[in-house]
């Protein structure tokens, strides 16, 4: 963007307020009406000046400013400069109005176009700022030393950094770069976009240097991971206050150093909240949550950062109950604090990773309560939440809620429905979008494919992989190629895949080689899985687990046993099988056999009583799921019963009415399972969902919405 370029858009001069009565009768005068007391004809302008010193609310300014319009004392340069002083002043802050007047004034002085580019990036409207910057060099003003500090914050704070050596260019040739205040705006801008070259060469050309200078560059060099220099410049520091502490325990937190961090906390000779929670952030991005908690106890007072830095290190640390329950503290110990989109953010993105529908609910209800539409962000990350949670009901409804729809809720959606294997949906929502004239991005096509996917549609995720560059110039992604991978092994096409693999512009990652491995597994071949193992040796050391797995499947015990050894020599061990189902708020866990369960004898005539009406439905057990090496045919059968998401099935028949059950499993569902939960959906006549670990599984009398490829 050049400044030259950067035109400012004036609008109509608004109106202001024609009424000339105050809320209370001034200091000054004691008269209903302004214009009763002063007539227009003898109102001398030196007397309205000093009704400006006495305002301090924007009634008051906005009456001034009307009267100075009837009196016809608004054009006298003294009154309208106050006028654009009154507006911009911090206690007031109207950029509307103070614009207004601005635009009147035909040859605004320096100090007035100084103030208007100061209350432009006050109020975050930077871009505004530089604007006007540029209108200013183009009515060919000399901007001064208050002039560069300020527009450049606001280039700071865009990290428009061209428009930052341009401005920096402009104050060479007027002579101020020798200015502190300049140079030291110039080092701030430099430090935050991450150019510590320039910055470093103003800051060493700098003859006076103050402590804010000192702290710009420490920061700078801490947020680029460059800590050695950050603490060699802290140690040359002549003074130090809280800020230069907090930028090291940032720097020493960022680059994984949290011993040093923690360090330079326990030295700091006075810690405010911001070093608090600077420790607290640094812990919880470490992984040491109990070290975070600790500190968060002891603290002497906490602000919505700290529990915001609380909810989200809960989230990425996998404590998705603590986020919650952090939340409802919140609520209950600060009275005076209200969540903000950076709390609905960490919340709703923990909800959705634990996957309880009541509490997805839960949330969004107090979010509905307390304002917070589904517009924006927020919409989208609801969508993916109740995706997420298993209904994708909820996220339709909640999509269909939005009023202005954009990119990342039509996005958001597509992925749910593929996600959930109803590609069909998927696809009639994407020719939706088209029609309303919004152009899909990648996202777009990796939520489109893997629809495809799902379902087994390999022909229109072949089509959709060719629309997306050939009509939309979206670039291929190494996503896309999974997606393109993953259908062809779902369907069997293991040879086109492989193809596709190897004639990939960048190198496939573990997923893409996990996809050929589950393919082989799946069509048992023995070749081509162990052609995807010997890829994963070094990516992936769990792709032992599925090898192992495929050689089971296809009865080679020798090989298995192999494998397994190389998995005890290395230390890798097969994740338990686990089952979770959740009942008026209480999570219920099983495990292979379990009967550790209150109702465990409930649990198992149940799963008699389910075995025998499978049974008389005509399933034949599939005994090839069975990775233990047992010959006894009834053996493996009970085995196969025993399974995790049947016990869960079992307690949900006894325990949840007619409601639809819904199950998440840590592992991917056998196929015997899946068979098996196919036909209890039509024999006891319910929904069950099935969320596993790469998928969700709608069964419905006796069909699955996977089509049986997953």
């Amino acid at each position: 963007m050049s400044l030259r370029d950067c035109l400012f858009t004036v609008r109509g001069t608004r109106g202001v307020t024609p009424s000339l009565r105050f809320s209370k009768p001034p200091v000054i005068f004691k008269m209903q009406n302004a214009a009763a007391v002063v007539p227009p004809s003898s109102v001398h302008h030196h007397h309205l000046l000093s009704l400006f010193r006495c305002s301090e609310k924007i009634e008051e300014a906005k009456k001034l400013h009307c009267l100075s319009l009837k009196t016809g004392t608004f054009d006298h340069s003294s009154v309208s400069s106050r006028l654009v002083s009154l507006y911009t002043a911090r206690t007031i802050n109207d950029l509307i109005y103070a614009r207004t007047v601005f635009d009147r004034i035909e040859s605004p002085s320096l100090p007035l176009w100084n103030m208007m580019i100061k209350c432009y990036v006050e109020n975050h409207r930077s871009h505004e700022a530089i604007c006007l910057f540029s209108h200013l060099l183009s009515e060919e003003f000399s901007p001064d030393n208050f002039t560069f500090p300020c527009v450049l914050k606001g280039c700071s704070r865009l990290c428009a950094v061209e428009e930052g050596k341009q401005i920096h260019g402009v104050s060479v040739k007027l002579g101020l770069t020798l200015d502190k205040f300049v140079q030291s705006s110039l080092v701030s801008l430099y430090s935050k976009c991450g150019i510590l070259d320039c910055a470093r060469k103003v800051f060493d050309k700098m003859g006076e240097k103050d402590l804010v200078t000192w702290n710009s560059l420490i920061d700078g060099y801490a947020r680029s991971g460059d800590v050695e220099m950050a603490m060699k410049l802290f140690d040359e520091i002549p003074e130090r206050d809280s800020y230069s502490w907090t930028a090291l325990l940032h720097g020493f937190s960022k680059s994984g150093q949290i011993e040093a961090a923690r360090d330079v906390f326990d030295k700091m000779p006075a810690k405010n909240l911001v070093s608090w929670n600077a420790m607290i952030n640094g812990y919880m991005k470490s992984g040491d949550f109990e070290s975070a908690c600790d500190l968060f106890k002891i603290m002497p007072e906490r602000n919505l950062i700290t529990w915001n830095t609380v909810i989200a290190g809960c989230e990425i640390n996998g404590r998705f109950e603590d986020a919650l329950s952090m939340f409802v503290r919140m609520l209950q110990e600060e009275d005076d604090l209200k969540p903000n989109n950076a709390t609905y953010t960490s919340l709703i993105s923990a909800v959705a990773a634990s996957a309880i529908l009541s509490t997805a609910k839960w949330v969004h209800s107090y979010m509905v309560k307390n304002g917070i539409g589904s517009d924006g962000v927020m919409g989208t990350l609801l969508i993916e939440m109740y995706s997420k949670c298993g209904s994708i009901e909820s996220a339709l409804t909640t999509f269909r809620s939005v009023h202005r729809l954009k990119l990342g809720h039509w996005n958001s959606v597509i992925v749910g429905l593929g996600m959930h294997g109803m590609a069909d949906e998927a696809l009639e929502l994407f020719k939706q979008m088209q029609e309303s004239g919004i152009k899909p991005n990648a996202v777009t096509f990796v939520g489109l494919l893997n629809a495809c996917s799902h379902v087994g549609y390999v022909d229109e995720a072949r089509f959709y992989f060719d629309l997306m560059v050939n009509e939309y110039k979206v670039e291929r992604k190494i996503e896309h190629y999974g997606c393109l991978v993953d259908a062809l092994c779902r369907t069997g096409n293991l040879q086109e895949a492989k193809t596709i693999i190897q004639k990939m512009p960048m190198r496939a990652n573990k997923v893409i080689w996990m996809s050929l491995l589950h393919g082989a597994r799946n069509y048992v071949d023995i070749e081509m899985g162990e052609y995807a193992a010997h890829q994963l040796i070094d990516l992936a050391p769990e792709s032992h687990i599925p090898l192992s797995n495929m050689y089971a499947a296809a009865g080679k015990w020798e090989k298995v046993s192999e494998v397994r050894e190389t998995m005890k020599k290395k230390g890798i061990k097969k994740e338990a099988g686990s089952s979770l189902i959740e009942r008026e708020g209480v999570i219920h866990r099983f495990i292979v056999g379990d009967r550790s369960h209150p109702q465990t004898e409930e649990i198992y005539a149940k799963l008699k009583e389910m075995t025998e009406k499978l049974k008389a439905a005509g399933h034949i057990a599939d005994t090839r799921q069975v990775l233990l090496r047992i010959e006894d045919k009834k053996e493996k059968e009970v085995e196969l019963e025993l399974h995790s998401e049947r016990l869960a099935i079992a307690y949900a028949l006894i325990n949840n009415s007619n409601r639809p059950i819904r199950v998440l499993k840590n592992l991917t569902v056998c196929n015997d399972c899946h068979s098996v939960t196919k036909l209890l959906s039509r024999i006891y006549q319910r929904d069950i969902i099935v969320r596993d670990n790469r998928r969700f599984h709608h069964f419905r009398d006796g069909s699955c919405s996977c089509n049986d490829f997953w």
